[in-house]
């Protein structure tokens, strides 16, 4: 090859990527996009709700899809694309009764997923991956949506009927609003020290929230039938440098239990799960299915996210009673009988990896808060709000975030997995 020859296929090349189009070897299970790439994608399969507010912040969000927030993005429409979408998915066009993955970095779901009182196993069968099936009022049809007049929300809303391993049958009746946050919020949530530092020159960032609320239209919920919660799962893009940071409440093990559950699918080997002093940090690089739970003695209503290749810090800041303990939470495992089926996590992380069949849902991690239940009367509701923060700013901005809102100096948790590198 001349010269002349491989500049021109260079200059081409860069064309060719610049504008955006999938390389020969790209990951279409999530690979990475710009938001204005994932919109564009987005339109051409479904309605997209697009939140702004006018600094650069953006949010899709999508209804006939379950009410997903699909993805968001901070700084203009070409910064970079947060939420998992699974590409390969959509563009099949086939729903899956297992799971219809169409990623999402908030999606919601309800409890319990494993037990006598699941959601996700038919009564009789064994909990394992092949009888593993999300329910249809959770996998499939629109929700009616409303958009707020000033475009920084909008309201959908939406009937379920399913039914749990025990046969329980359930009517709810499901209201889901996405809103941009304010400053004010901020504040609120993450304290004024937070606050401050989100008003720096340079800091980009987009933030939301999904207040979510179930209203029981059937027959009273009991403990003795069955119970369920609400529970909010963001995906979220995984990068080989990103690291979960799940703060947790200190205290004997004697008192207060393990300080993290991490035998969902097998033990975490200790490689990828790391306990310090102020948090647990777990390796979100979409390279090994696994999960870790934080429990009812334990869980803060915050955690987040530190993507070190991207330079991208996530928060989630969450409704938690004042003392879980004295409530009701649904436990998730997979297990028949679950000895308690009432106590169970607040605070979950998921990694994606191959599975016990071979197969990967996707290059992406999970962010997941969960609701307490409650034994709903007829016309009763149960509400829980997520909310979503994604930032980027120079080093010691984000490492004066990450100590104020999550307790964690950024360089710990990095050198805790990366030393070498």
């Amino acid at each position: 090859m001349t010269i002349a020859k491989f500049v021109k296929l260079w200059m081409w090349w860069g064309i060719i990527t610049a504008a955006g189009f999938p390389l020969w070897a790209e990951e279409k299970k999530g690979g990475t996009m710009s938001y204005a790439e994932a919109k564009a994608f987005l339109d051409r399969h479904t309605e997209v709700i697009e939140l702004a507010d006018g600094k650069g912040a953006f949010v899709a969000v999508t209804p006939e899809w379950q009410g997903r927030v699909m993805t968001s993005t901070c700084g203009s429409p070409t910064g970079p694309s947060f939420g998992f979408i699974n590409r390969e998915f959509i563009e099949a066009g086939r729903p899956d009764p297992h799971f219809s993955n169409y990623g999402g970095e908030d999606r919601f779901w309800l409890c319990p997923e494993g037990g006598q009182f699941s959601l996700w196993f038919k009564p009789g069968a064994k909990q394992n991956l092949e009888n593993w099936f999300t329910p249809p009022a959770l996998n499939e049809g629109a929700w009616q949506a409303e958009v707020a007049a000033d475009n920084r929300a909008v309201r959908m809303s939406a009937r379920l009927k399913f039914q749990n391993a025990s046969a329980t049958h359930f009517e709810l009746d499901v209201a889901r609003r996405v809103r941009l946050l304010t400053v004010e919020d901020f504040a609120q949530l993450f304290g004024h020290a937070v606050a401050g530092l989100l008003k720096r020159n340079g800091v980009q960032l987009v933030a939301y929230e999904t207040d979510n609320q179930i209203t029981n239209l059937g027959s009273p919920l009991s403990k003795e039938k069955g119970l369920v919660s609400i529970w909010i799962l963001g995906m979220l893009t995984a990068g080989p440098k990103t690291v979960v940071i799940v703060p947790y409440k200190p205290g004997p093990e004697a008192e207060l239990g393990p300080v993290v559950k991490a035998d969902y699918f097998g033990v975490v080997p200790k490689e990828r799960l790391r306990v310090t002093p102020q948090a647990v940090l777990f390796l979100g690089d979409g390279k090994y299915r696994s999960k870790i739970g934080i429990s009812q003695r334990r869980a803060r209503a915050v955690l987040g996210s530190m993507d070190f290749e991207s330079g991208v810090l996530t928060l989630v800041h969450f409704t938690m009673p004042d003392d879980p303990t004295k409530c009701i939470y649904l436990n998730n495992m997979w297990e028949l009988p679950q000895k308690e089926p009432y106590v169970g996590d607040v605070v979950n992380s998921y990694n994606d990896g191959p599975n016990e069949l071979g197969r990967q849902l996707g290059n992406f991690y999970e962010i997941e808060s969960i609701s307490p239940a409650e034994e709903l009367k007829s016309g009763r509701s149960l509400r829980h709000c997520h909310r979503t923060v994604h930032l980027r700013a120079d080093a010691a901005t984000l490492h004066a975030i990450a100590e104020a809102a999550l307790g964690v100096d950024l360089d710990v948790v990095r050198n805790t997995f990366f030393s070498n590198e």
